[in-house]
């Protein structure tokens, strides 16, 4: 029925207060209709919608370009540092009340400025939300800048200049968007700079894309995480690679879901990842798309499944052991989730 649990309820329960951490969120991708509406009034932005229902009923994608057409779109009300504090306050609230007590944020700068804001609207409204969060709640945070795979790697360069200014903010860069014909060997140049920056790397590979493309980021791009990763699970060697590196895999499975990835949450890969002895973790992605922020994908994949008490703890300690948080930080949300459990 439920290992290691009386019942679901108590799984549950469990899961709802387990200390965890999120490493795999696109803070543009936690825009919820209602703070779309009241943003493109605020703004005088005229969007294809009609109301939020209408807006729910846009989110029946079938695969990830799908989901990228409308997320693009959704983002246009976005305008003003106040817009994006607005934005990462919203979402930092649903972590903390999921028993989040870190989080590192992807954000997408050129999807701001090829609409003309600027880089520092963008980057202050963000970091004053996660200064306040910090502050407020102790809830710690570190942000991850993404270049957009579907743009050039000349286009990527010029973004990593415009965030020279604010690399004390800034702990990594990523690669997300259409991953299908944009290989991680075409943005090599750009992430060994960022490296040379004193930047942490990972990038998204795997999802829709081949096992090669999770070679390559391991390789090419010497990511220090894959974001995603599934399809390594198709590659026995590349299994046993990333298990002997304890490369961590910052898995999304309700995105994995709705964007067809896997026909039902019964055939992820979760599971078989955690029995492989891969250290993989559990994210929300885009969570107002997805439906479901954190603890939503714990309790759908753990129900699924099946999983035991003892995966749901190494789940939590893996999103913290992948972190990019100094060991002593880590060592003490572990000690956290070991008195937890």
């Amino acid at each position: 029925m439920t290992e290691g649990f009386a019942s679901a309820a108590e799984r549950a329960a469990f899961i709802a207060g387990l200390p965890k951490a999120e490493l795999h969120l696109h803070i543009e991708g936690s825009l919820e209709p209602e703070l779309m509406f009241d943003l493109a009034q605020r703004n005088g932005v005229a969007i294809p919608f009609a109301s939020v229902e209408e807006v729910r009923a846009a989110y029946a994608f079938s695969n990830l370009q799908d989901f990228l057409d409308i997320y693009y779109q959704g983002m246009g009300v976005l305008r003003t540092e106040q817009d994006f504090h607005d934005l990462t306050a919203a979402y930092l609230a649903r972590a903390r009340a999921d028993g989040v007590r870190h989080v590192e944020i992807f954000f997408d700068p050129q999807g701001h400025t090829t609409r003309g804001v600027a880089f520092e609207t963008v980057i202050a409204g963000i970091t004053r939300a996660l200064d306040a969060a910090r502050a407020e709640h102790r809830l710690t945070s570190k942000l991850i800048l993404c270049f957009l795979r579907h743009l050039s790697e000349a286009e990527a360069e010029a973004t990593l200049d415009e965030a020279l200014p604010f690399l004390d903010r800034i702990a990594g860069v990523g690669l997300d968007s259409s991953e299908v014909g944009h290989p991680p060997s075409k943005f090599e140049r750009v992430f060994a700079r960022a490296r040379d920056l004193g930047l942490k790397l990972v990038a998204h590979a795997g999802e829709e894309g081949p096992p090669a493309y999770v070679r390559e980021a391991l390789d090419l791009l010497k990511v220090d995480r894959i974001d995603h990763g599934n399809r390594s699970l198709e590659d026995d060697a590349l299994i046993a690679l990333l298990a002997s590196e304890g490369m961590t895999l910052t898995v999304c499975p309700l995105s994995n879901l709705k964007l067809c990835v896997v026909d039902d949450l019964a055939a992820h890969p979760l599971k078989t990842m955690l029995d492989a002895g891969l250290a993989a973790t559990v994210n929300s992605d885009d969570p107002s798309y997805f439906g479901g922020y954190v603890n939503a994908n714990y309790q759908a994949v753990a129900e699924a499944l099946d999983l035991s008490k003892a995966d749901l703890v190494t789940l939590a300690r893996n999103s913290f052991t992948g972190s990019f948080l100094s060991d002593t930080e880590k060592a003490k949300h572990l000690a956290a989730i070991d008195a937890y459990a």
